[in-house]
Parts: C-alpha cells; sequence; structure tokens
C-alpha cells in the first residue's frame, strides 16, 4: 500500500490549498442541496426543508474555509481542525436525516447521501491528519 505522508507533507505546506479545496467542496455540496436536488425532492425522497438546511450549513462551511483560505495567515491548524470537526459533525446530521426521513427515501437518495457523508468523512479524517502533521512540523 502507498504512502499516503508525501501527500500529507506537501497540503501541510500549501493549508491555503487545502481549505480552497474544502470551500469548493462545500460550494459543490451547497449548490447540490440547495438547487439541484430540490428540484428532485420527488426523486430522491429528502424533503426540501432537510435539503434546505443541509445546503445552508454547506454553504457556512463554504464561507468558512475561503475565509481562512484568504485570511489566515499563522496558526492554520485550530482552524483546520474546526472545519475537520465541522464536516464530522455535518456527515452525523446528515446521517440523521437519513434515518429519519428513511421512508422517504429512494434508492438514489440513499446513495447519494451515503456517497456523500463517505467523502466527506475522508476529507474530514485527512484533514485532520494534515493538521496532525502541521503540528508535528512546526
Amino acid at each position: 500500500m502507498n504512502n499516503p505522508l508525501p501527500i500529507i507533507n506537501r497540503m501541510a505546506s500549501n493549508l491555503k490549498l487545502m481549505f480552497l479545496l474544502d470551500g469548493f467542496g462545500a460550494l459543490l455540496s451547497f449548490l447540490l442541496l440547495g438547487v439541484v436536488l430540490v428540484k428532485l425532492e420527488r426523486t430522491i425522497g429528502m424533503p426540501i426543508q432537510a435539503l434546505d438546511i443541509l445546503a445552508k450549513i454547506a454553504g457556512v462551511f463554504a464561507i468558512y474555509s475561503f475565509f481562512c483560505a484568504f485570511l489566515i495567515k499563522k496558526n492554520w491548524r485550530p482552524f483546520l481542525k474546526i472545519i475537520a470537526f465541522a464536516n464530522l459533525s455535518y456527515c452525523l446530521l446528515t446521517f440523521s436525516f437519513l434515518l429519519y426521513h428513511q421512508a422517504h427515501l429512494t434508492t438514489i437518495g440513499n446513495l447519494y447521501f451515503l456517497l456523500e457523508i463517505i467523502i466527506i468523512v475522508g476529507i474530514a479524517l485527512f484533514e485532520l491528519k494534515v493538521a496532525r502533521v502541521t503540528n508535528d512540523l512546526n
């Protein structure tokens, strides 16, 4: 298995890129949840109210990550940890919506939200590793 340490070290040396990637991912979630999936409510089965909540949270995360990318010059580690834990919390909320609305969700809806959770958990765990390496490098 390949050692991920070179990738982690590279991201740790350019944390602005890490925040930009997170910001664009959150922006994509915001657009998918708040625009695309709202129009496909019947196809996925998630109520518009739940999609709206998730979209607004993703929008706040995008603003936070872009803010960090462009304005934070020193001591990035706590800000990266904040967005990582926020992303994990978002996944818990998404999963709770998935369970609560299970009776109405379609197969496509379940697949979309499970895939989103898997991707975001992976990103958050990667962010935590980068934050740890950053701490070790400083």
